[in-house]
């Protein structure tokens, strides 16, 4: 395990080299903003999100105006994203909990966070880093999933149990910035069909790359 742990200390270091403004790239003002792009971008693209939420949220500017939402209206406003009506589902029922439970604010803690519907721990992580800057666990999408597969971190599949496996190799002073590091690293060098391994800065740590 140190030596795991001295491993992900020298990816953590090279990966701030190479993306020194790691964070996500959902556009957002908002806590709010911030959680209905995320529930938004499950199986679909960062850059579909953005293009779509600034009419949405215009539309629906709190949390208010997503619960009362007309859900086939709303089911409508975000089609292009894919999955809309389960999206659209759990962005209205989260909206109302958010405005009956927290009154209209989103919440800032994991264990109020996951009470929302549609919100498990990826999506409350990304909420709480992005929006609060707080570090209460590291968000496992596809891309950390990935790579914490390729780099030896984790062998596990399920993403809560790569979210403990994570926790316990790297400081929670990267909990922060971990899945924003694996994320562009993800898109730019290893992607899941043809992984850049000749020129891949972590290539020396991977045991997992490919000449």
């Amino acid at each position: 395990m140190d030596n795991l742990k001295d491993r992900v200390v020298k990816i953590i270091g090279i990966l701030e080299r190479e993306y020194p403004h790691s964070q996500t790239a959902l556009a957002f003002e908002t806590p709010l903003q911030i959680l209905v792009a995320t529930i938004l971008c499950a199986q679909c693209t960062d850059e579909r999100v953005n293009r779509l939420t600034p009419a949405l949220f215009r539309k629906y500017p709190d949390a208010e105006a997503f619960a009362t939402a007309d859900r086939a209206e709303l089911e409508m406003d975000i089609r292009p994203t894919g999955f809309f009506r389960n999206k659209a589902k759990s962005i209205i029922g989260a909206a109302a909990k958010i405005v009956s439970d927290f009154g209209g604010r989103v919440p800032d803690t994991m264990a109020e966070l996951i009470r929302l519907p549609g919100v498990a721990r990826k999506t409350a992580n990304i909420v709480l880093s992005s929006a609060y800057r707080k570090a209460e666990g590291i968000a496992v999408d596809v891309h950390v999933k990935r790579l914490s597969g390729r780099l030896g971190l984790s062998k596990q599949e399920n993403p809560e149990k790569i979210e403990r496996d994570l926790m316990e190799i790297v400081s929670k002073k990267h909990w922060l910035d971990f899945n924003y590091l694996l994320v562009n690293h993800g898109r730019k060098t290893c992607p899941a069909r043809k992984p850049k391994c000749p020129e891949c800065k972590l290539a020396k740590l991977c045991p997992s790359a490919v000449f």
